[in-house]
């Protein structure tokens, strides 16, 4: 899986972070970590400081907190979601069947993706010409799913266990696997494991039905 942040400022990078409920999983600051520990808090960014919401103890009010984001410091958030996408799947990789070797599919294929999101949040600061602080935030989203779709694979005698409709044509399959997935919140890319069933007449002869394959998973981020 790729899990390394782009070089490129558009790609990993988000200009503030998002009000919300997030697990603190990492920090270089003692005193952030003996206060909060591996909580989950809610967490606001004001500019150069981050307003902290700790949940409330059996008897008392909530605990409010406020970090700022100097340089040389950094905290380590982490916020869970379930993922629903739609992506295309640019290539296939068959393993062999009978007397066919290796095969790359680069048929049209669509698959709509449902599973667990991770997105990591590194929160920092940086020192400016002029001596002040501005935040930086680094992002990575991982995640893990099941997907399922429509699409195309070529037919031809060659990969029928006994003479079908006749000649070489696209035949038409659903698919479904799981797979993991990177997000790169420009694009998103995952690794798949998959099988395919063909429909029609020549499904029961197709030396890939239901047989597994390997792919490649990408989609563009349009929110």
């Amino acid at each position: 899986m790729i899990a390394l942040l782009s070089g490129c400022a558009a790609v990993g990078h988000l200009p503030a972070l998002e009000p919300g409920d997030y697990q603190v999983v990492g920090s270089n600051d003692p005193a952030l970590t003996t206060t909060i520990g591996r909580r989950t808090v809610y967490v606001e960014q004001a500019q150069d400081t981050l307003r902290l919401l700790l949940p409330s103890p059996p008897a008392g009010s909530p605990q409010r907190l406020s970090y700022g984001l100097h340089h040389g410091q950094h905290v380590i958030l982490l916020q869970r979601n379930f993922d629903l996408d739609v992506f295309t799947i640019p290539f296939k990789a068959r393993p062999p069947q009978g007397p066919v070797p290796v095969q790359l599919n680069t048929n049209f294929n669509a698959a709509l993706y449902f599973g667990r999101r991770l997105d990591f949040y590194h929160v920092n600061g940086r020192q400016l010409l002029d001596g002040h602080h501005a935040p930086q935030i680094r992002t990575v989203g991982l995640g893990y799913g099941l997907f399922t779709g429509l699409g195309s694979t070529a037919i031809s005698p060659d990969v029928l266990r006994q003479p079908g409709t006749g000649g070489a044509y696209e035949g038409f399959v659903v698919h479904a696997g799981a797979a993991t997935i990177y997000d790169a919140r420009i694009f998103n890319l995952g690794l798949a494991v998959g099988f395919d069933q063909l429909l029609g007449p020549d499904g029961r002869h197709w030396l890939y039905q239901r047989k597994q394959w390997f792919g490649v998973l990408f989609g563009l981020d349009l929110n």
